[in-house]
């Protein structure tokens, strides 16, 4: 048999499939078969691939999506000034703002934050959202473990995005902006084990003076991310990595050139992520591994079976040079379990979009 690099030089008329421990980390196989992965017919039972239509929420408020003992996903609307400052005391928060702009008061200074930006708030540091536009924001909880940025190895320590672009909180502006807007925050809701504990004091909350130190809130632009890429072969989603922790990693997938060689693999392979539930939320664009997406849509791919591009992404891709897409996406070592409440905004028969 022929020695094959994985992801190009598939024999015509067949299909790769991937099957990976460790998140893409550990050992790993690739399959040829002569059909795709996904041509089941038919699925009873509870584990299936799932699609959640997020845009559909009206009402402006946070609601719990998935969930296991390290993590908690959700969705924030966030349409008027609070009456609140918060603090999350279960753990570390990190917000991607899908829709809107504004700004956000913190201890340690005042930041901006917009579409497209990442805004990592450290477990139990106070926080005051201020939007300027009706705001909304996938969020992501650490519930074990702190947020870290992710080793570069080879690559070097300003791959993927430099220190400079992970923008800090300005105590000044934080002191401005108080003064000319009159603002005067003086109650505290901190969360604690599914609890709301509200803290009330006689004067401001922020009345910090200075402040140094290695821990504080920042933001992280998408755009500013630089993806990794090979002009030669597909690489596998982990390189992707934005941020990690001991349980979960979470990507960005942004626009990148495709692979040039012929015989290369241009869309994501068929594969079984055997240790890890998938989850994707995406955020603008064009998503060139299926079809039927809009911005907004969350997908679900617990282990358990392999998943892929879809049929009409084998050949759409030909003759594109580029991807445009923006997406989170986060891998769990843990199984997740569904929230009841967003059983009204799945997509029911996305299980069979792999048909057509």
């Amino acid at each position: 048999m022929k020695k094959r690099q994985a992801h190009k030089n598939i024999p015509k008329g067949c299909f790769e499939e991937e099957q990976g421990q460790g998140g893409f980390y550990g050992a790993v196989s690739h399959l040829i078969k002569k059909k795709p992965s996904t041509r089941w017919s038919h699925i009873e039972g509870d584990l299936k691939p799932r699609m959640f239509n997020l845009a559909k929420l009206q009402k402006a408020d946070r609601l719990k999506l998935l969930y296991n003992d390290f993590l908690n996903i959700s969705y924030y609307k966030l349409e008027q000034t609070p009456d609140s400052a918060f603090r999350n005391a279960n753990g570390d928060v990190l917000f991607f703002c899908h829709e809107g702009k504004g700004v956000i008061l913190t201890e340690y200074g005042l930041l901006n934050y917009q579409a497209g930006q990442y805004i990592l708030m450290p477990k139990c540091l106070t926080h005051f959202f201020k939007p300027e536009k009706a705001s909304s924001f996938f969020v992501v909880e650490s519930l074990k473990g702190h947020f870290r940025e992710p080793d570069r190895g080879l690559l070097g320590r300003n791959a993927l995005y430099g220190s400079s672009s992970l923008i800090r909180p300005d105590l000044e502006k934080l002191k401005t902006y108080i003064k000319d807007n009159s603002l005067e925050i003086k109650k505290i809701t901190v969360y604690h084990q599914d609890k709301s504990t509200h803290f009330t004091y006689d004067e401001s909350i922020f009345d910090v003076v200075e402040w140094q130190g290695d821990l504080f809130p920042f933001t992280l632009d998408m755009h500013d991310i630089m993806p990794v890429v090979s002009h030669r072969v597909h690489l596998p989603p982990s390189v992707h990595t934005t941020f990690l922790t001991d349980h979960f990693i979470v990507c960005s997938f942004l626009p990148r050139p495709l692979e040039e060689d012929e015989d290369a693999l241009k869309v994501p392979f068929y594969h079984q992520n055997t240790d890890y539930d998938e989850v994707i939320f995406y955020h603008k664009g064009d998503f060139f591994s299926r079809d039927n997406l809009d911005k907004g849509m969350m997908s679900l791919h617990p282990a358990g079976f392999p998943h892929g591009p879809h049929p009409k992404a084998i050949e759409a891709v030909k003759g594109k040079t580029h991807t445009n897409e923006y997406a989170v996406m986060i891998d769990s070592h843990q199984a997740l379990k569904r929230s009841s409440k967003i059983s009204s905004l799945e997509v029911l028969d996305y299980w069979k979009s792999w048909k057509t």
